[in-house]
């Protein structure tokens, strides 16, 4: 992790931990500069700023610490928006196809139900021509029936007729010859 992607309150801390080791390691202001003089002095100036070294280090280390966590908890925070976001729409797009399939049935099923009313009533007319030629032929083979009835039975009256006169004028030919 760098320094931009650090919190402001870590960099604040580091900040703050940077100042404090500069104020540890120089010298107080109202203490002249002196040359050191012995090995002992130095070493224990050295040895405080090493050990003002090791604090810092140490708060520098708990501030990127502090600074990954919370960008580890922005991450995981964001991630779950992420993921409840994604719920919600996956949630929204289920209700949205529910919605058109519900729909599309109801058209199917009012579609089928004016197919159903449009052949039943077809049917019925149908059935009602069926019934109507049916009757006409009824009608037309009685009438034709009938008709030939007729003709047959002017037909046979009429060759009875001629039948009768032929025998009759048979009768009388015989007649005048036997007679």
């Amino acid at each position: 992790m760098n320094q931009g992607e650090q919190t402001p309150k870590a960099r604040e801390q580091v900040e703050k931990t940077a100042k404090q080791v500069k104020e540890q390691a120089a010298p107080p202001e109202n203490v002249q500069e002196r040359p050191a003089t012995s090995l002992s002095e130095i070493l224990g100036r050295a040895e405080k700023a090493y050990a003002a070294y090791m604090e810092a280090q140490k708060e520098v280390t708990t501030a990127y610490r502090v600074s990954e966590l919370e960008a580890e908890k922005t991450y995981k925070d964001t991630e779950q928006q992420a993921r409840n976001a994604c719920n919600a729409s996956i949630k929204q797009a289920f209700k949205g196809r529910d919605e058109v399939i519900e729909k599309a049935m109801k058209a199917r099923d009012e579609a089928k139900a004016q197919a159903e009313m449009a052949y039943r009533a077809a049917m019925e007319q149908t059935e009602k021509a069926y019934k109507d030629k049916e009757l006409t032929a009824h009608s037309a083979f009685d009438e034709d029936v009938s008709s030939a009835m007729k003709t047959c039975e002017t037909t046979i009256a009429q060759a009875w007729k001629k039948r009768g006169e032929i025998i009759e004028q048979a009768w009388n030919i015989y007649n005048k010859a036997a007679g």
